[in-house]
């Protein structure tokens, strides 16, 4: 049971007949990791700890800088430099110290995905990475954990919760985008990204709650100034090239690095094939050889395994070395 001071602090929310003592035990208890700590994380994790959440894990390589604090407000101009992760922790500590902040300076990869994933109730994609996205939809499938992942360019965005029982996010968008822009290169409104990672918390509170309709299998976007949602609860599996780690590679894979020279002079394995514009031409595997397509982000190597994969039926892999979004 909750404190006297506890339950002064979330009377608003247990005094809903959703939520009450229970839930907010329930609240207490849980454990959220969140990819990414930029402009969809820093609202989400604000309403999560303002909520109560009993543990957090925030994984995140990037650093504070002066172009993030218009969509980022949790930050401040003395944090500039610091790794967000820990200065979102701090910022945490002063709103709601009973919640116990994890905070990890790195990337989400296919190594560290299942361990991160498989000690959370609820896993929140604000990472602004193809790589990531899918990582987290692959392993939160396969560990039956629920996903509430969004993403935001531009006056745009969307939210959706995957996996756990509902369809993953390969399910609704199974072939590479048509684009590579991000909010680096796009542009994004700091209302956007907020409203969105606003959307998530509540999505994962609810998770959390057990409350129906579940957040699980619904999608919301918005565009043009209005919200529209659909549920997608029978969306078919699509079971595309997966990524994996740099330390998966195996010495018997073909390996082509799609960065042309002057990107990146050293290559993704010395015996790679340095080839920008493989997949639709360029050499074929050997018989039951597997293909390890590598870039920065992911998205050319999944470009070129859809191209591959137009003449070639084995397995194709995908590997995303980090670095400027493409």
């Amino acid at each position: 049971m909750a404190g006297g001071g506890e339950m002064n602090r979330y009377a608003r929310q247990m005094i809903l007949p959703e939520v009450g003592a229970e839930g907010q035990s329930r609240i207490g208890a849980a454990h959220v990791l969140m990819v990414g700590a930029g402009g969809l994380g820093v609202p989400a994790l604000q309403y999560l700890a303002g909520a109560g959440i009993g543990r957090i894990t925030l994984i995140d390589p990037d650093t504070v800088e002066e172009t993030n604090l218009h969509r980022q407000p949790i930050f401040r101009m003395k944090d500039l430099g610091q790794p967000k992760v820990q200065a979102a922790a701090q910022a945490v500590v002063r709103l709601n110290p009973a919640v116990q902040m994890v905070a990890l300076v790195d990337r989400l990869t296919p190594a560290n995905a299942p361990d991160l994933v498989a000690g959370a109730d609820v896993v929140l994609d604000c990472a602004d990475s193809y790589a990531a996205s899918y990582t987290l939809s692959d392993t939160c499938l396969a560990a039956r954990r629920p996903l509430i992942s969004a993403s935001a360019l531009g006056l745009s965005g969307y939210v959706g919760g995957f996996c756990s029982g509902a369809p993953s996010l390969r399910a609704l968008f199974p072939d590479p985008p048509d684009t590579g822009q991000t909010c680096a290169t796009a542009g994004v409104l700091g209302p956007i990204v907020g409203m969105l990672g606003c959307l998530q918390a509540q999505m994962a509170l609810a998770v959390i709650l057990g409350l129906e309709p579940s957040p699980l299998g619904q999608f919301t976007r918005f565009e043009g100034g209005r919200l529209t949602q659909f549920r997608f609860d029978a969306a078919p599996e699509c079971y595309g090239p997966r990524f994996i780690a740099a330390e998966d590679i195996r010495d018997d894979d073909m390996v082509v690095d799609l960065r042309p020279e002057d990107e990146a002079p050293r290559k993704a394995t010395p015996d790679a094939l340095r080839h920008p514009g493989y997949g639709a031409t360029g050499p074929l595997p050997r018989p039951g050889q597997r293909v390890v397509l590598a870039c920065r982000s992911g998205l050319r190597s999944w470009r070129a395994a859809d191209a591959l994969s137009r003449r070639w039926n084995g397995e194709i892999t995908l590997l995303a070395l980090g670095g400027i979004p493409e």
